[in-house]
C-alpha cells in the first residue's frame, strides 16, 4: 500500500496544479469568437465579426495548449501582459479544403467559422495561424481582446431539448461528444433520440473507443427542423432545417456537410462539447468529417454507422482518407516534399515522427501490398487520394475501406492518445 501512495500523491498534485494554471488564466464559461474565412486558391482572409460569452467550458482544465499540431490552422492565445501562451488549438475548416478544388482559382469565397476558447481572466492576444505549403504556421491574423468589452455578447444559451446519452464524469476530465440532428421534425425527435443511442453503442463497439469509454461523455441536443431531410442539390431538392445540411459539396455526391456554423454553435451552446457530430435525417450515402470542425452522417443509408465512424476518424483524431480510387474535388492535396500532419499518412519525408516505431524488424520501407503482410503494420503506397507517393500503414482500415473491420493499430494509437489528452 504505501508504494502506492507516492504515484497517487504525485498525480493529484499534477491535477491540482493543471486547476491552478486554469484558474490562473480562465474564468467560468466559454468566450465564441465569429469571423469569416475567405480568399481564394493562394491568398486566407480574416474577417471579424462578433464575440460572445457561453455558459459551458466543456475542455480540458489541464491540456490547454496543443501539443499535437494537427490541422490547417492553429489558434494560439496569449496573455496580453506576460506574452505567454494560455491556450491553443489546430483545426480544419471546409475553406481550407475549398482551397485545394477548382473553383477556388477562378473565384472568392467566404466560409463562417467560429473560435472557442475558455473565458479569460484578463486581456488577451487572439492569434489565428495558417499551415504554409512547406509545413509550418505562418500568421494570417491577430487582435487584442479584453474580457471586460461590453461588445461581448452574455445572452443566455438557445433553448433545445438536451440528453446526456451517456455520462461517466465531469466534462473537464472526459471527452464529450454531442450529437445535433438536421432535417428531423419536431414528430421525428423519438427517432432522433433512438438513432443517436444507435451511433453511440455502435462507436462503443469499436477499438479503442471499446475499452476507452469510461473517459467518454455523450451528449445530444435536439432542435427540430421544419421540414425532413437534406439538401440534395444534384436532384433539386430542397429543404428548410435548423443546420442547413446540403449533399453536393464541392459538387460531390456523397460530400454531405454545413457551412451554417453559426446555427451548429448557437445549438452547442446548450451542453459542454469537445467534438460535434450531425446526425442528418436522410436515406442517401454521405456524410463529411473536418478536423476540430464537426462530423457528419446521413442516419438512414445501411453504411451510415461504418461511415460515421469514419467522419469520426477525420474530425476528432485527424485522421486522413488513406483510399486512393474513390473520386473527390481536391487537386494536390499533398504536395510530396512535405510531410502530412495526419497521423496516419506519410511521404516518407519525415517518417520518422509517424509510425517507424511500430514497424516490426525487417519490415520493408515501403512494404509491397502482398498477402504476406496482411494484418502487418508497415509503409504501404496509396492514401491521401493519390496511388503514388502517399503511404499507409495498413493494407486495410476503416480510414480506407468501408470494408475493413475497424481501425489499424496506427489510428488506433492516434485515437487513444487524443481520447487520454481531453480527459486528463
Amino acid at each position: 500500500m504505501k508504494r502506492l501512495m507516492v504515484p497517487i500523491v504525485l498525480c493529484l498534485s499534477m491535477v491540482s496544479y493543471g486547476q491552478d494554471e486554469f484558474g490562473r488564466w480562465f474564468g467560468s464559461g466559454t468566450l465564441r469568437v465569429d469571423y469569416l474565412l475567405a480568399g481564394d486558391q493562394e491568398n486566407t482572409d480574416v474577417y471579424f465579426l462578433d464575440m460572445k460569452k457561453e455558459p459551458f467550458w466543456g475542455g480540458s482544465h489541464t491540456n490547454l495548449v496543443d501539443t499535437f499540431r494537427y490541422g490547417e490552422f492553429m489558434l494560439e492565445v496569449s496573455d496580453q501582459e506576460s506574452g505567454t501562451l494560455i491556450y491553443s488549438r489546430g483545426f480544419c475548416t471546409l475553406f481550407n479544403e475549398w482551397q485545394t478544388t477548382a473553383e477556388s482559382k477562378k473565384m472568392r469565397k467566404a466560409f463562417h467559422q467560429v473560435a472557442l476558447m475558455p473565458f479569460p481572466r484578463n486581456p488577451v492576444v487572439f492569434q489565428l495561424l495558417r499551415r504554409s505549403r512547406t509545413g509550418e504556421f505562418q500568421p494570417v491574423y491577430k487582435r487584442k481582446i479584453d474580457p471586460s468589452d461590453m461588445f461581448i455578447r452574455k445572452e443566455p444559451a438557445m433553448a433545445c431539448d438536451t440528453t446526456r446519452v451517456w455520462y461517466t464524469g465531469d466534462p473537464s476530465v472526459r471527452l464529450d461528444i454531442a450529437f445535433f440532428g438536421d432535417g428531423y421534425t419536431a414528430d421525428e425527435q423519438d427517432q432522433f433520440d433512438a438513432d443517436v443511442k444507435k451511433y453511440t453503442e455502435n462507436l462503443f463497439s469499436i477499438p479503442p473507443f471499446d475499452r476507452l469509454k469510461h473517459l467518454i461523455n455523450i451528449w445530444s441536443v435536439f432542435v427540430p427542423s421544419p421540414e425532413s431531410g437534406t439538401d440534395i442539390p444534384g436532384e433539386g431538392i430542397y429543404r428548410q432545417t435548423t443546420l442547413n445540411t446540403t449533399d453536393y459539396t464541392f459538387g460531390l455526391s456523397r460530400y454531405i456537410t454545413t457551412t451554417d456554423m453559426e446555427s451548429l454553435h448557437d445549438q452547442a451552446a446548450a451542453v459542454p462539447s469537445d467534438q460535434l457530430v450531425i446526425l442528418i435525417n436522410s436515406e442517401r450515402y454521405g456524410g463529411g468529417g473536418i478536423f476540430n470542425h464537426y462530423a457528419s452522417v446521413t442516419a438512414g443509408h445501411p453504411l451510415s454507422m461504418i461511415v460515421m465512424v469514419h467522419e469520426f476518424g477525420h474530425s476528432f483524431a485527424g485522421l486522413g482518407d488513406e483510399y486512393y480510387t474513390s473520386e473527390v474535388a481536391y487537386e494536390d492535396f499533398y504536395p510530396l516534399d512535405v510531410e502530412p500532419w495526419e497521423p496516419n499518412l506519410t511521404t516518407l519525408v519525415d517518417f520518422d515522427g509517424k509510425w517507424k516505431d511500430m514497424l516490426d524488424p525487417g519490415t520493408p520501407v515501403p512494404t509491397p501490398a502482398e498477402p504476406r503482410y496482411e494484418g502487418v503494420v508497415g509503409v504501404y503506397e496509396g492514401g491521401g487520394y493519390v496511388a503514388k507517393g502517399v503511404y499507409r500503414p495498413f493494407l486495410d482500415c476503416r480510414m480506407h475501406t468501408n470494408e475493413a473491420p475497424g481501425f489499424c493499430p496506427v489510428c488506433r494509437r492516434a485515437i487513444e492518445r487524443m481520447v487520454r489528452f481531453y480527459s486528463e
